[in-house]
């Protein structure tokens, strides 16, 4: 099933990605870096720690993953040509 979204045209999401962002709450400090760089919103702090809250809109560009100076996202992109697809490439 592929998914479209008005905020983000030219994309799709299909479904069946299964767990590809992990946050590793020991090594979590709150900076909230990954909640300011992620353009879909899938993040918030609460409780003074970074939470997935929805990665429906997850563009799988890892940037999150990539400011993350603790190390505390586990990131690895979904397997078997499934998740996000853009007219961009």
């Amino acid at each position: 099933m592929v998914r479209t979204s008005k905020e983000f045209p030219g994309v799709e999401w299909v479904e069946g990605t299964g767990d590809f962002i992990k946050i590793n709450e020991v090594k979590c400090v709150g900076c909230s870096n990954c909640v300011n760089v992620c353009l879909a919103g899938c993040f918030k702090i609460v409780n003074k720690k970074s939470k997935i809250i929805n990665l429906d809109k997850c563009m799988e560009c890892a940037a999150c993953w990539y400011v993350c100076k603790e190390e505390a996202i586990d990131f690895s992109w979904p397997k078997g040509g499934t998740g996000y697809r853009s007219d961009w490439g």
